[in-house]
C-alpha cells in the first residue's frame, strides 16, 4: 500500500509539474494584432499577410493576427479597445487616435503617399477646381484624408462647402457606389483614393487633378502605420522586426511593382472574392508612392485643418514614435 501511495503521489506531482510547464509555455505565447484595409494603399500589409513575412521572421511563440477594416474610425476604436496593436491607417484617423488617446497611439512610420485623384463626370463642365462652384463632389468619408484635401483645395480657390455658407455640396459616398452615382447624374466629381480613381477612369470619368496635383505635389501620406505605446513598451523587439520587414516590403513594392502588385491582387481576391483588372491595377500603382518616410509638415497641415473643421478638439502632442 505504501508503495502504491508513493507511486500515486509521484504520478500526481508529475502531472502537476507537466500542467505547470504547459501553462507557463502558453503564458509566454504572444499575439500581435495588426489592422489594415483591403486596399492597394495598404499594400505592405496585404503583401506581408499573403507571404507570411512576419510569421517567418518572428519566433514560433509569436502569433500574427490580421484584421481588415472598412474605415478608419472602426480601426481607431479597435486600437482603443486593445484589439489592435499595430495598424495601417489613414493619416487623419491616426491624428484623431493620437489626440483622443492623449498620445497613447503614435505613428511608427509611413507606408504610402498621394494615391488619390480628382475626377469628373464626362458630362460635367469642370476644367479646374474653380469650376466646382455649384457642383456636388463625392469623397469616401467625412473627416478622412480625401475630405481634408478637398477642403484645402476649395479654400485655396475661394470656395467652401454648403455647410459653411459656400456653394459646393460635399457628399460622403462609398467608393464602390461613386461610378453609379456619377452615371446617374447625382454627383459631378469625386476625390477618391486608388484603386477607385483608376476604376472611375476606366468607367469613363476624366481627370481634373492627378495624384501629384491634389495636394503638396503628392508629398503627403495616404497611409501611415500606428502603434499602441503600451504594446511598443512591452515588445520593442517585435516592433523592430515589424519595422524591418515593413521597410523591406516597401522597397520591394517600389522596385519590383509588377511582381509585388500581383501578390497584392491575389490577396485582395482571396479576402474579398474580387481582384482588379491588370490595367486598373497598373494604373492605380502608378499613382501611389510607397515610402516609409512621412512629411511632418503635411501631418501638421492635416492636424490644423482637422482642428479648424472641428474633427479634433485640440492639436496633437508627441505624434511620432521615437525609435
Amino acid at each position: 500500500m505504501k508503495k502504491k501511495g508513493k507511486l500515486f503521489i509521484a504520478f500526481s506531482l508529475s502531472v502537476l509539474c507537466a500542467s505547470f510547464v504547459a501553462g507557463s509555455s502558453s503564458a509566454k505565447d504572444i499575439e500581435v494584432n495588426i489592422g489594415y484595409f483591403n486596399n492597394v494603399t495598404h499594400a505592405q500589409a496585404l503583401y506581408m499577410k499573403a507571404q507570411g513575412t512576419l510569421e517567418e521572421a518572428l519566433p514560433d511563440d509569436v502569433t500574427i493576427n490580421w484584421t481588415a477594416f472598412n474605415a478608419g474610425p472602426a480601426e481607431v476604436e479597435a486600437l482603443f479597445a486593445e484589439d489592435i496593436d499595430i495598424g495601417y491607417i489613414g493619416p487623419v484617423p491616426a491624428i484623431t487616435a493620437n489626440v483622443r488617446s492623449e498620445g497613447d497611439v503614435t505613428v511608427l512610420c509611413g507606408a504610402a503617399q498621394a494615391g488619390a485623384i480628382l475626377v469628373k463626370s464626362a458630362d460635367a463642365e469642370i476644367a479646374s477646381v474653380a469650376d466646382l462652384d455649384g457642383k456636388t463632389i463625392a469623397i469616401p468619408q467625412l473627416g478622412n484624408t480625401q475630405h481634408l484635401c478637398l477642403l484645402k483645395l476649395l479654400s485655396d480657390n475661394g470656395l467652401a462647402p454648403v455647410e459653411q455658407g459656400g456653394t459646393v455640396t460635399v457628399a460622403a459616398v462609398e467608393n464602390a457606389d461613386v461610378l453609379n452615382m456619377m452615371d446617374q447624374g447625382n454627383i459631378d466629381a469625386a476625390l477618391v483614393p486608388e484603386p477607385w480613381g483608376a476604376t472611375l477612369l476606366d468607367g469613363g470619368a476624366e481627370i481634373v487633378l492627378d495624384y501629384d496635383e491634389v495636394y503638396r505635389d503628392g508629398d503627403y501620406p495616404v497611409t501611415v502605420v500606428v502603434v499602441r505605446n503600451e504594446f511598443l513598451e512591452e515588445h520593442p523587439d517585435i516592433v523592430d522586426t515589424f519595422l524591418e520587414k515593413h521597410s523591406e516590403t516597401t522597397a520591394l513594392l517600389s522596385e519590383n511593382a509588377e511582381e509585388a502588385s500581383s501578390v497584392v491582387n491575389e490577396e485582395l481576391n482571396e479576402a474579398t472574392g474580387k481582384s482588379l483588372e491588370p490595367a486598373i491595377l497598373t494604373d492605380a500603382f502608378g499613382r501611389i508612392v510607397f515610402s516609409d518616410e512621412i512629411s511632418e509638415d503635411a501631418m501638421q497641415d492635416f492636424a490644423d485643418i482637422s482642428l479648424e473643421q472641428g474633427f479634433i478638439l485640440e492639436s496633437y502632442e508627441n505624434l511620432f514614435t521615437e525609435r
